[in-house]
């Protein structure tokens, strides 16, 4: 069985009878209510068109009171009710937070910070992921609910712990150091090959025995930048070895129920490698928040495309994300009337079957009483309710995309969590790297111009696109920078940027001059870094690129020479101290180009760049010139169908009109409304962040 394709089985139709249809629901927390209203709840699910709800995620002191105190029956009577209103259950394992029977008998399963202070119980997640004690009462509770679940009609999916690393991805306890030493000894194997790689004869460091590492827990100074990445590399990896712990029992016990564990590809999430953990789960699943912000949305279409490049292009499911407000930012801003729609359309776009909320019913009480829910405080005579009910019904007519898959697009953008971890460790040319707004302003920039882009991993298939972008690539082993030459030559176009191909995987420099691994594909050598300081900018010459203006870089502006007599300078610095040197240039390599990019100019000065970079790759935007930049192209296939995703990235009404691709718009169905126009050159208007699902046939 391909684990990472099977997703729940057919969830229930409204009408009773069962059907392929896209999966909605939210966590749902009735132990935070009394019975009564469990009735209620029921009926305002269907009223909403849930069928499916995260049931137990932070239940383990109700499901186990005390150390061998179990009590089942409230959550029978929850299955059973459910079940009996057409509504499927991704039960969670509950071992997210462990209770306070546990922690006062075992507080050595409290995680430790790096400056040695211990993390109490008051919150969640307060556990140690590698702790032998946490593990076998948590695999314990797992045992006890995969054995009383087995078989239930109600149960679709099981959902593993809860957001696994939100809060304690980083433990520095003697437990964590026992299993840091195991895994480096499966590394590396030698302690001379871990001296080397992590270059001890620096500072003295060099160990002579195992037991003699540590974490990199409060230091003098800058921690060894080896140690630190491979301790990354570790949390991750004890993270998923947990994840798999759970789901080896759950396939034992119930082989026919598919796992998942809900990921946070968002935002500043970067602790866990979730292009590796994706293997390791039978469909994946994502929570996502929205960061008020100029790039919002754009970053939500990001992380929703990222997620889709994840799980190989094939369907997911949203696990969470917010009907209105949250309650964890500094401020915290209720959605706009069309948000809470265009939100999660937006993730149905980029492959997502599925679409839950954090929560079903707003909490009373408690740390997250403030975050929006599917019911909220005031209740179903809401807006968040009826706009709740909308989607319900937007989700019922768009069951024909079930289980179509991503359709590749022309344009990728690469995303590697090695250069995420170590091209923002300290002690480097500068503090201010971002490396994934470095990313998102790439993917906003072809959003600006109306080109549809692949988010994508370095394990990913590099050879459907003929661009790729890879910015800020600063981790490139011998094999990676192989790959990618052989894709530029191949008759691919690479982009990279300044602080690319810097170290290999050790975070050992590539010598004789940056951008090291990939210099000679790129024909340009750097001899230093060119960091700025807050407040310097250069301006680049914008002649060359045939705009009105000049383009700003700022954070960093390479001194670049080309060493190849086949690369062209596309741009040059018009001031500071690079003047009339190149900061743009492109190497014709076999059949295709490599263009290296050396200072940073933000999405509005990349969407000046960009046209010239996508002409050399032949790629043109897919929709009408008018639409361009206002309009978000997705598209979903399967073998007959091909389903294309408009999606209003405005504030104002937009009218499409003519060709998206080589269709006319007025040649298309339009899944949502179910009409059809024959007439030649229609148009279709998309409201103020509105959204629209045309269905054409496959070629």
């Amino acid at each position: 069985m391909n684990r990472r394709t099977t997703l729940p089985r057919l969830l229930p139709a409204p009408d009773g009878g069962s059907r392929a249809r896209l999966a909605y629901g939210a966590d749902y927390n009735p132990e935070q209510w009394p019975r009564e209203v469990w009735q209620e709840d029921v009926r305002l699910m269907r009223r909403a068109g849930v069928n499916l709800v995260s049931l137990g995620i932070f239940s383990w002191a109700r499901v186990q009171p005390d150390d061998g105190v179990w009590d089942f029956a409230w959550l029978d009577e929850l299955m059973d009710l459910l079940h009996a209103h057409g509504i499927a259950v991704d039960l969670a394992t509950a071992t997210a937070s462990p209770p306070p029977w546990l922690t006062t008998a075992h507080p050595e399963i409290l995680p430790v910070t790096a400056e040695g202070a211990t993390v109490w119980p008051g919150a969640r997640q307060h556990w140690r992921p590698t702790s032998p004690v946490f593990r076998e009462y948590a695999l314990r509770l797992v045992s006890a609910m995969a054995k009383q679940y087995a078989g239930h009609p109600a149960l679709v999916a099981w959902h593993v712990n809860n957001e696994l690393g939100c809060h304690n991805v980083y433990d520095y306890s003697d437990d964590a150091a026992r299993a840091f030493r195991l895994w480096l000894r499966d590394r590396y194997q030698s302690l001379d090959r871990l001296n080397h790689a992590w270059g001890t004869a620096f500072w003295s460091q060099r160990y002579s025995d195992w037991d003699q590492i540590l974490p990199p827990r409060l230091a003098a100074s800058h921690p060894n930048p080896t140690q630190q990445l491979d301790f990354k590399r570790f949390s991750s990896d004890a993270l998923k070895d947990y994840l798999c712990a759970e789901r080896d029992i759950l396939r034992r016990l119930t082989p026919e129920t598919p796992v998942t564990s809900n990921f946070m590809v968002m935002g500043g999430t970067k602790g866990m490698n979730y292009a590796d953990w994706a293997r390791e789960v039978d469909f994946v699943s994502n929570d996502h928040y929205v960061h008020p912000g100029p790039q919002d949305r754009d970053e939500l279409s990001f992380s929703a495309n990222l997620v889709s490049g994840i799980a190989g292009g094939r369907p997911w499911y949203v696990m969470e994300h917010s009907t209105s407000a949250v309650n964890w930012q500094p401020v915290n801003v209720a959605k706009r009337p069309g948000d809470l729609a265009r939100d999660s359309l937006l993730h149905v776009a980029h492959g997502a079957d599925g679409i839950c909320f954090f929560q079903w019913r707003q909490s009373a009480a408690g740390a997250e009483k403030y975050h929006s829910a599917m019911v909220p405080h005031a209740g179903e005579d809401s807006a968040v309710f009826r706009g709740v009910t909308e989607l319900g019904a937007t989700l019922v007519e768009l069951a024909p995309v079930a289980g179509s898959v991503r359709e590749p697009a022309a344009v990728a953008v690469l995303f590697d969590w090695e250069s995420w971890w170590a091209g923002e460790q300290d002690s480097h040319p500068t503090s201010r790297l971002d490396y994934r707004q470095e990313a998102l302003d790439w993917y906003s920039a072809l959003l600006a111009l109306g080109i549809r882009a692949d988010v994508i991993t370095t394990d990913a298939d590099l050879a459907p696109y003929r661009l790729l972008v890879a910015p800020v690539l600063h981790v490139v082993p011998g094999e990676l920078a192989a790959r990618l030459t052989r894709y530029a030559e191949g008759g691919g176009h690479l982009v990279t940027t300044y602080f690319s191909g810097v170290v290999d995987e050790n975070d050992h420099v590539w010598l004789g001059g940056y951008p090291g691994a990939l210099r000679e594909l790129l024909g340009v050598r750097v001899e230093e870094f060119g960091p700025l300081l807050d407040g310097d900018a250069v301006a680049v010459d914008g002649d060359a690129l045939s705009l009105d203006g000049d383009l700003t870089g700022t954070l960093w502006a390479d001194r670049v020479d080309v060493v190849d007599p086949a690369v062209e300078v596309l741009a040059e610095y018009r001031s500071g101290e690079h003047a009339g040197r190149p900061v743009v240039t492109r190497r014709r390599a076999g059949s295709g180009t490599a263009a290296y990019v050396g200072t940073r100019l933000g999405a509005e000065g990349l969407a000046g760049l960009l046209p010239r970079l996508l002409d050399a790759a032949e790629v043109r935007s897919e929709l009408p010139a008018a639409a361009r930049g206002r309009v978000e192209l997705t598209v979903r296939r399967t073998e007959d169908h091909r389903y294309l995703f408009l999606v209003n990235r405005t504030d104002e009404a937009v009218t499409v009109t003519g060709l998206v691709g080589d269709v006319l718009i007025g040649a298309h169905e339009d899944v949502l409304t179910g009409t059809r126009e024959d007439v030649p050159q229609s148009h279709l208007t998309l409201p103020p962040r509105g959204v629209a699902v045309l269905r054409e046939p496959a070629p």
